[in-house]
């Protein structure tokens, strides 16, 4: 996946290949909250707060089904000195329909992993 700058973070689409089926047609829920880690982590990144998350709320809200485009999405919501507030959702292309959401707490970290 490659995620692009776009407003507030970053935004990427994607299809949801076979071998991350759980069960027959749908798509495991780890997956889907790896998804939304990625989404938030580009989201800081493309902000200029680079960080490793700390805390990942997620809400399913649609089950995935395995072959479908998705557009994946992340923002920065708000940055307290090293913390990063974050947030991010997938959404069906064929219908707008939200999937899944997520709200996610980053510690900044340096680009280098140095410091």
């Amino acid at each position: 996946m490659t995620f692009l700058p776009e407003g507030e973070g970053s935004v990427t689409e994607f299809e949801v290949p076979p071998r991350y089926q759980s069960w027959k047609g749908v798509v495991h829920g780890g997956m889907i909250a790896l998804l939304l880690d990625e989404a938030v982590g580009w989201a800081a990144w493309h902000r200029g707060h680079p960080g490793v998350t700390g805390k990942l709320e997620v809400r399913y809200r649609l089950p995935l089904k395995v072959g479908e485009r998705v557009r994946l999405s992340g923002r920065v919501d708000n940055v307290r000195r090293t913390v990063v507030y974050a947030s991010a959702k997938i959404e069906r292309i064929s219908d707008g329909a939200t999937v899944a959401e997520a709200t996610a707490t980053l510690m900044e970290a340096s680009p280098t992993g140095a410091g």
